[in-house]
């Protein structure tokens, strides 16, 4: 049981980390400084910009690991206040800790997309056939509808983005994207993150308007504005999940 008084933040030194999987580091003390009693339940942890400025790192891998310490239920958020430790131990029956450290980091998943999505869809502008746009053109008309029933289905945009990569007609884009979309469905985080942002009703309507663009891009066989609309919607994509 949640305790219903809160303490101030307590005062905590972590180490600056380095290479790579920083957010398991990162992770790996703060839990640390919860099951050593250090933090205690019901302790505030600093916000966000302060861990960054401790651990000497930028945003993503902060708030991945505290995406994985409320994953596995040590922590929890109350929006516009903070976040909070709610358990100093991992419940033994909780899966989340070996999926975490075993899976490809949500940061990883973004910066590939961010460097090889661009590239296919500047291809699929240049390659795609008139079946290619009728399936892509389907797709975004589903997404539109469920957009305006206020849902934002995972499995559409997987199909959309597939979709265009097929589209290339390069088998091993094709591959690479197959490839993303099991990571993002292993990934427990980036279900997490994703759940507190694209489902948000601004972004869901942004999100729409950004795949709708990428489509027109490709059905005018525009393969500059196709690369440059992907090349906006991946940096968006990585502002949604790290920056706000």
């Amino acid at each position: 049981m949640i305790q219903n008084i809160w303490r101030e933040v307590v005062i905590i030194s972590f180490n600056p980390v380095s290479s790579k999987k920083l957010y398991i580091q990162i992770y790996n003390q703060i839990l640390s400084e919860i099951q050593s009693g250090s933090l205690k339940i019901g302790d505030k942890l600093p916000a966000e910009r302060e861990l960054c400025e401790q651990f000497g790192v930028s945003r993503a891998p902060v708030r991945q690991a505290l995406s994985a310490l409320e994953l596995n239920g040590l922590i929890y958020s109350r929006q516009g206040e903070g976040v909070y430790v709610k358990n100093n131990q991992i419940a033994p029956e909780n899966p989340q800790s070996t999926i975490l450290h075993e899976s490809v980091s949500p940061e990883d998943i973004v910066e590939a997309r961010m460097s090889i999505e661009p590239l296919i869809c500047k291809f699929a502008a240049l390659r795609a056939t008139d079946e290619d746009i009728e399936n892509l053109r389907s797709t975004i008309n589903k997404m539109e509808e469920e957009t305006k029933a206020g849902y934002y289905v995972p499995e559409t945009d997987e199909a959309l983005h597939n979709g265009i990569a097929k589209a290339s007609h390069n088998d091993l884009f094709i591959s690479i994207m197959a490839a993303i979309s099991t990571a993002m469905k292993q990934q427990e985080m980036w279900k997490f993150l994703r759940d507190r942002t694209v489902t948000r009703p601004d972004y869901r309507d942004r999100n729409f308007a950004e795949h709708q663009m990428l489509i027109k891009a490709i059905e005018d066989r525009d393969d500059k504005e196709a690369e440059r609309i992907m090349t906006f919607h991946m940096q968006n994509l990585y502002d949604r999940y790290w920056k706000d």
